[in-house]
């Protein structure tokens, strides 16, 4: 997920913000329900306002096993973030942007259709006759719905006709609008850097 942090610096220096306040490693931010979680990508003013902060998640194989593990993980990450935002963890500033990107691999087994267990009450329709990739294309327009990412981008990568390919099951979710949300929230924030 290097080439992605690398591409977010590169978008956001072209945003005008000093390469000192972009921050890839050593990302230490306060939670609200545990003492502090590591982001992959953040923007930190000079005058320490949290401005961005981006998750990079893949998922490869095990589908069954660990799609509901990176469901809890987006989730748990925005709602632990946002209420320490809310509880002023990070001083009087305006809501940091929240980006979720997910690149999952395009195969047998994340194509297929996943059975759902009912055994006392009907789950929500839309995940009916859904294949992994559907439940993440669902899972990513949900969280910007409830408003716990401003933006998420969910890309698929597999073998297809022989060639390593990509693509998105969903233009909202496609790498272009998370960019452009991105980088219209840092035009606002251009301030911060001057």
């Amino acid at each position: 997920m290097d080439g992605f942090a690398d591409l977010m610096t590169r978008i956001t220096l072209d945003a005008h913000v000093p390469s000192e306040f972009i921050f890839t490693k050593s990302n230490e931010l306060p939670g609200y329900f545990r003492p502090t979680k590591r982001w992959d990508f953040v923007v930190v003013s000079p005058k320490k306002h949290l401005i961005a902060c981006i998750e990079f998640k893949s998922h490869v194989g095990s589908f069954g096993n660990n799609f509901n593990n990176r469901v809890e993980e987006a989730l748990g990450n925005s709602v632990d973030l946002n209420t320490a935002y809310r509880e002023n963890i990070f001083g009087q500033q305006e809501a940091p942007w929240l980006g979720y990107l997910m690149l999952a691999q395009r195969s047998r087994g994340s194509l297929r259709h996943v059975e759902i267990n009912e055994p006392h009450f009907k789950a929500f329709p839309e995940f009916q006759n859904t294949s992994y990739l559907d439940r993440y294309r669902i899972l990513c327009n949900k969280l910007m719905k409830e408003r716990h990412y401003n933006s998420a981008c969910l890309i698929w990568t597999g073998v297809v006709n022989s060639k390593i390919s990509y693509n998105y099951l969903d233009d909202a979710l496609s790498f272009r609008k998370f960019v452009s949300s991105y980088a219209g929230y840092l035009a606002g924030k251009r301030s911060e850097f001057e």
